[in-house]
């Protein structure tokens, strides 16, 4: 079936756009790179035989045509806070289903707000934040949840042992100023100022980290379709460091698939109904794994897998979330029925960053 299918891919000659491509031409499906830059796309299919088309973001013509004749839309290029919306209405005046990799809250709030009515009334699935962040951590938390019943609490932890930027991650976060969210009583809350502090315990490679109250999109992937009272997400401090730095540079690939050496760890926590649950995830590079998962969504959903219907929706919410993560091959994810929470909070704030 794969080789009647088509893919769009908006940012292909980005860094994460290059990955999705040859993630989906890995898996037989066909693939349309769509990007603002001709020359940019014209060297990098030197080595490659998928079609291109140029579409600037604020010309909806451009974008109709760029996506013409294709099954599904994947959208990699940040900052989503500006690319989101354009290319959704693209999609939705397709009738094809939208899919990106962002880790805007601010982007995917925006998204939820103003475009799933439409969607919903198209019967068009919007499947924003399918990668590493937002889609990784809303599966483990889904595949460890009682759907049924509410959760008292869930702890996201992510550690890095360093994070080298792309561009479009610096350019993401200098344009990305929004307050970030947690969940508190059920609802949506903002971080506390200064943002608390404490030290996880994560598993080896990386052991006991210091991490920062810092949430991405899982945030809100997780909250939209589980019922939970608290909902707190952490970064490792040392790579909040790292991307800050104006030194540090962009990732340096170290395989053959144009990995860096880079190693995450997702963990997550849950308590409900008296019992503690722990679901881990543990991998190279953050930009590299994003691929796998949103073209693992693409595929299920362009192959019927999941109900019909329309609207934003998140992976954990679609899909078997333990079926899900078996498929990601580069990624390793380990279940335990933890008794405590892996986690030190500090009762002061810790020194200025």
């Amino acid at each position: 079936m794969n080789d009647r299918i088509t893919v769009a891919v908006y940012g292909a000659t980005g860094h994460t756009g290059k990955f999705v491509v040859a993630e989906l031409e890995r898996r037989g499906i066909g693939v349309v790179r769509i990007g603002r830059d001709a020359a940019r796309l014209r060297e990098g299919g030197a080595g490659d035989s998928a079609p291109w088309r140029v579409a600037v973001i604020d010309d909806p013509r451009q974008l109709d045509a760029a996506i013409h004749g294709t099954d599904a839309v994947i959208n990699c290029a940040g900052p989503f806070l500006d690319t989101a919306l354009p290319i959704v209405d693209a999609a939705l005046r397709a009738g094809i289903p939208y899919l990106d990799v962002m880790a805007e809250q601010a982007a995917l709030q925006e998204l939820i707000e103003q475009r799933d009515t439409n969607a919903r009334a198209a019967g068009v699935r919007l499947i924003p934040a399918a990668a590493f962040y937002g889609g990784l951590a809303d599966l483990l938390v889904t595949a460890i949840a009682d759907e049924d019943k509410p959760l008292d609490r869930v702890d996201i932890a992510i550690g890095l042992d360093s994070w080298h930027p792309t561009p479009g991650t610096r350019l993401t976060g200098a344009r990305n100023r929004a307050t970030r969210l947690i969940q508190q009583a059920g609802r949506l809350a903002p971080v506390p100022q200064p943002a608390p502090e404490g030290v996880w315990s994560f598993p080896s490679p990386l052991g006991s980290m210091d991490v920062v109250m810092l949430p991405f999109t899982e945030v809100l992937t997780v909250s939209r379709h589980l019922r939970i009272d608290t909902l707190e997400s952490w970064l490792a401090l040392s790579a909040l460091r790292d991307i800050r730095d104006p030194n540090t540079p962009t990732p340096h690939p170290q395989d053959e698939q144009g990995r860096s050496a880079q190693q995450f760890i997702v963990d997550v926590v849950i308590e409900q109904s008296g019992t503690t649950r722990r679901a881990t995830a543990i991998g190279r590079d953050i930009y590299a794994v994003s691929a796998p998962i949103v073209v693992e969504a693409t595929e299920r959903l362009l192959q019927g897998k999941v109900a019909a219907g329309g609207g934003v929706s998140s992976l954990g919410d679609l899909f078997d979330a333990r079926d899900f993560l078996a498929a990601l091959e580069t990624v390793t994810v380990s279940y335990d029925a933890s008794s405590r929470l892996p986690f030190s909070r500090r009762v002061e704030p810790g020194p200025a960053r």
